[in-house]
């Protein structure tokens, strides 16, 4: 059975839409990832494998349902490069919230986003609040993709800065659609100089910068695609699948009335 609410008639949503139920939104972009990958890759990771995560989760008894991914959203890091589509923060935030708001309607009890794009975390955090306070929906930000380790003896090196475009992006898109994957147009884009700071980075570096992607270079990749295979694509789509659903049974049986 297909979970795509949007298949659904309207009366239906109305009689079978409870508290219980959770409404996914994907959160995707169209955006600049070098010569070697497609503007779609951050689209895909939110559409496929929340996808396939809402499917398993059905299939484990969720009353769990998704809406289409949302494919323009706020990609103004690369707002420089042709081909990216994005949304200013308000006008984003303001859908966000109003998604929130016709998913209340709905009668439904919780909404979650499975985000596949970075750029679009930090508002999104923002986003879930104001529901929230709006509409007393419970409200999730979930990854699409999970930070793994890659396969033993494929030596990954990236210094801890592997965050757009790099291997683990090149992969998992080598891994679902290879063939809008260009390895011989990839290379190492790595700001080794970064590396060298003690505080100052990405992931969970106690202190982040502001940034746009071409102040790494022309190319507005960060990471070394060079490393990219299709095996650690295929073990970085099981694991993310795996995580993501395992959230999803988390979020199910969440109750704020025991964090107080």
């Amino acid at each position: 059975m297909s979970r795509n609410l949007v298949e659904l008639a309207g009366p239906d949503v109305a009689a079978d839409f409870t508290r219980e139920t959770i409404v996914v939104v994907g959160t995707g972009a169209i955006e600049h990832h070098g010569p070697h990958l497609p503007l779609n890759t951050d689209y895909l990771l939110a559409d496929t494998i929340g996808g396939s995560a809402v499917d398993q989760a059905a299939a484990d008894g969720l009353d769990i349902w998704r809406l289409p991914t949302l494919a323009f959203t706020k990609s103004d890091e690369h707002s420089w490069a042709p081909g990216t589509v994005w949304l200013d923060w308000d006008t984003m935030y303001k859908t966000c919230v109003e998604i929130g708001r016709a998913v209340n309607t709905m009668g439904a009890g919780t909404l979650v986003f499975a985000n596949g794009h970075g750029g679009n975390t930090a508002l999104l955090q923002v986003v879930l609040r104001e529901i929230r306070k709006l509409y007393g929906l419970k409200t999730f930000l979930m990854p699409t993709l999970i930070r793994t380790p890659p396969p033993a003896g494929e030596g990954l090196d990236e210094r801890n800065l592997g965050i757009h475009g790099g291997a683990a992006e090149t992969s998992i898109v080598l891994h679902m659609r290879p063939e809008l994957v260009d390895l011989s147009r990839a290379e190492r884009w790595v700001p080794e100089h970064l590396a060298d700071f003690e505080y100052i980075g990405f992931n969970a570096m106690p202190v982040s910068f502001g940034w746009l992607s071409n102040d790494f270079g022309p190319a507005g990749v960060v990471g070394d695609a060079t490393q990219a295979t299709s095996a650690f694509g295929e073990r970085l789509y099981d694991a993310s699948v795996a995580q993501a659903v395992a959230s999803l049974h988390e979020i199910a049986r969440f109750d704020h009335k025991q964090i107080g």
